[in-house]
């Protein structure tokens, strides 16, 4: 499989697969960027990297970034006659550490932009790792290893990451006629650390200023507070997940149990970083299930 997230990979750094992993460092891909903060003068600190190989019998293909300083967003806008009008910032995962930007981020918006989805892939602020790639992944393992086993010490947060997310909603709405989308139809969709990106902008965000919608793919399942005007959720995961399986799905119950609009998907298999869907399990059917959602809701209804 060529779409796996970092973040899963880093759950065997200390088993033989991972023996069987390249990390190699890549040049900064030319991307159509938008900068958050045009003024900020922090340095530009981001370093690229290309993983593959393999993880169990899953084949790695992906680009990853990390060390980001200066987040930004990068469009990917449906055919204008295709055009919904709705419009989905997508925020990669890899546990606050690293963005998964291949099997997280493009695949996915290309996939929502030929679905008429105006999507944009956000490169959030992260926390600071090691420049060498070995130490870095030794890093993100003992994480992820943490995490797995609900260890002390796998304190995984970013708050910046969520005030990119929210300037990114604000982005977007400033210029929604440039994109040709409808400003009280931009919402979310984040995978792993991304779902809690999207997650955080909507309870931490005000009002209008909050996702219109959020995809909650693969993030943690424990309950939260929910606000009594929360925006949609629609939550996903495997029922294998190497990080969150054991947690039960309290988060969508603490949505149900405030009224908000909740639809949730447990896969019996797919494990964690399924991205677009892992061959031969039903997780494939995640962005479609996601477009459906959004449909049922009216938010892909062409504006006139």
């Amino acid at each position: 499989m060529k779409h796996l997230a970092l973040t899963a990979l880093a759950l065997a750094i200390a088993t033989p697969a991972a023996a069987q992993m390249q990390i190699t460092p890549i040049a900064k891909p030319k991307l159509a960027e938008i900068p958050l903060y045009p003024a900020a003068k922090d340095a530009d600190k981001e370093q690229w990297e290309h993983v593959s190989g393999k993880y169990g019998q899953i084949v790695i293909d992906n680009d990853t970034v990390r060390n980001v300083t200066r987040p930004t967003i990068t469009p990917y806008l449906p055919d204008p006659a295709k055009a919904t009008g709705a419009a989905v910032v997508v925020a990669p995962g890899g546990a606050f550490m690293s963005l998964s930007m291949s099997s997280e981020g493009e695949v996915i918006a290309r996939w929502l932009a030929e679905q008429g989805i105006a999507a944009f892939v956000l490169k959030y602020r992260l926390n600071e790792t090691p420049r060498d790639s070995k130490a870095f992944m030794s890093a993100l393992g003992q994480r992820m290893g943490q995490a797995a086993r609900n260890l002390p010490g796998a304190d995984i947060k970013e708050p910046r990451a969520t005030q990119d997310a929210l300037a990114a909603l604000a982005l977007i709405r400033t210029r929604a006629k440039e994109f040709r989308v409808d400003p009280a139809r931009v919402g979310m969709i984040g995978f792993s650390a991304g779902a809690m990106t999207a997650l955080n902008a909507a309870l931490e965000g005000q009002g209008s200023a909050r996702p219109a919608f959020i995809g909650y793919i693969y993030g943690p399942m424990t309950t939260v507070t929910v606000p009594t005007d929360a925006p949609p959720m629609f939550a996903a995961i495997a029922m294998d997940d190497g990080l969150f399986r054991k947690q039960g799905f309290a988060i969508a119950e603490a949505w149900r149990n405030a009224r908000r609009p909740v639809e949730l998907h447990a896969y019996e298999r797919g494990d964690h970083g399924f991205g677009i869907g892992r061959p031969g399990t039903t997780t494939t059917g995640l962005l479609p299930q996601f477009t459906d959602w959004l449909r049922m809701h009216g938010l892909l209804t062409a504006s006139r």
